[in-house]
């Protein structure tokens, strides 16, 4: 009887440190992610801020025709910039959506997926994310993956063009 107290004891003590691991990795992907939007902001704000910058200096200049294709160039990278700012913004607005501390059996935005062909965090499409020397996913769940993945649950199936991937965990 004491062995089966002492067996049991040890397996909740195993599913629980899992458990906590597997909060731990979902905290520090979602901080990836986070990081990995900022970092964008970032950038984005800088070269706004450039091109402003230029523009106000090609205001001072008058060479004529030269003149005006600077301003052109410069109003089309403002425009790009603001289209990438736009995108990175709505990317922001995905992970202030998501509860890493709440689990489901059903993959769901916020879900750590384990699958035969890698793991995928379901957040923003930030790619490859390393972590300890392991390499994630991190997914938007409009992407192609991860839009196969909705819904989806531990055991089940989804095929991706000619790859057949299996789900092994959802967390």
């Amino acid at each position: 009887m004491l062995f089966i107290k002492l067996w049991l004891a040890r397996l909740f003590s195993l599913i629980f440190d899992q458990i906590i691991d597997m909060k731990n990795l979902k905290e520090d992907l979602f901080e990836a992610c986070r990081l990995f939007v900022n970092k964008k902001l970032i950038n984005i704000e800088a070269v706004m801020q450039s091109n402003r910058m230029g523009l106000e200096n090609e205001s001072k200049s008058s060479a004529g025709d030269k003149h005006e294709t600077g301003r052109a160039m410069l109003h089309l990278e403002m425009e790009k910039a603001s289209q990438q700012f736009e995108v990175v913004r709505n990317m922001k607005e995905v992970l202030e959506k998501i509860d890493i501390n709440s689990s489901s059996h059903h993959i769901r935005l916020g879900s750590l997926v384990e699958t035969d062909q890698g793991i995928y965090f379901l957040s923003i499409s930030a790619g490859l994310v390393n972590i300890d020397d392991k390499a994630y996913y991190a997914v938007s769940s409009s992407s192609p993956i991860g839009v196969k993945l909705l819904g989806k649950s531990k055991g089940e199936q989804v095929v991706l063009g000619s790859k057949i991937i299996q789900i092994i965990s959802v967390s």
